[in-house]
């Protein structure tokens, strides 16, 4: 283990299973969800960040109110969220909550429904529970490590899908432009929040969903341990799976698919996609 994944001072963990923190991530999602709800299709402020990204005040408002509320769990943990300043703090604890107050903030601003709230528990540098609510469609997604997935409480698998042709794909154009010159895809649009993009692998509503290069901690936690408990993989076109809590919480370009479609969409990705 690298020295950016200490060990926390022993404390009294209130986060003592993976079970109970994923139960209790799902209460904090579902009313950050409930609170985002009041100020969807509003007129509240929006503006943009440094990096061109948008953010409005429900994004700080649910941020605010996630921050409070798993702090109160476990003092111990450590703290990222894309609506946060980070903190080299975090990288001297062994767990760390990664939140994304709203997955999707374009199709928040714009009355859609395909955004999220997202939450994870990392340790060691590896999501242990995450949870991910979109609010719109009334829908909970949850997993923690080693007890499997469900979607609003039912056990779901990731597809068992093991031919490329005809199989349901989301992602960014260009990449899907690529892809058909390989396989004759059922391409689907594109999902805005990338967390819920990846958790629909876990469902098998997609059998394969694209991220380009440049997501952070934030944005794959959650629908990390979602998808790799529901059956599927999620990694980088090296095949291997994303580690958290680095001083740089960026990651490189992402293949997410059914255990027995990743490997044949690892070499599609190689072969079309470079170094995209």
């Amino acid at each position: 283990m690298t020295s950016e994944h200490l060990t926390t001072p022993a404390a009294a963990q209130r986060t003592d299973t993976p079970e109970r923190a994923a139960r209790q991530l799902a209460d904090a999602v579902t009313a950050a969800g409930a609170l985002a709800l009041t100020m969807f299709r509003a007129d509240i402020k929006t503006w943009n960040k440094q990096n061109d990204s948008p953010v409005t005040e429900a994004d700080l408002a649910v941020d605010r109110f996630l921050k409070e509320r798993l702090a109160a769990l476990d003092p111990g943990c450590g703290w990222l969220s894309e609506e946060t300043a980070d903190s080299a703090e975090r990288l001297g604890r062994q767990r760390v909550w990664i939140v994304d107050p709203i997955d999707g903030t374009r199709a928040f601003m714009a009355g859609e429904a395909d955004w999220a709230v997202s939450a994870a528990l990392i340790e060691n540098g590896r999501p242990i529970a995450g949870a991910l609510f979109a609010p719109v469609t009334n829908e909970l997604f949850l997993a923690s490590e080693g007890a499997g997935t469900t979607l609003n409480g039912a056990p779901v698998r990731a597809s068992a899908r093991d031919t490329l042709n005809g199989a349901a794909i989301s992602g960014p154009a260009f990449l899907l432009d690529r892809a058909m010159h390989r396989a004759a895809f059922d391409r689907r649009p594109r999902v805005r929040s990338l967390a819920l993009r990846l958790a629909r692998v876990a469902t098998a509503e997609l059998d394969v969903a694209l991220a380009s290069a440049n997501s952070y901690d934030w944005d794959i936690a959650a629908a990390d341990i979602i998808v790799h408990e529901a059956g599927g993989h999620l990694t980088g076109y090296d095949g291997t799976v994303p580690l958290y809590n680095k001083s740089v919480p960026r990651h490189g370009s992402l293949v997410c698919a059914g255990r027995h479609l990743h490997r044949a969409m690892l070499n599609v990705a190689r072969d079309e996609f470079g170094a995209s």
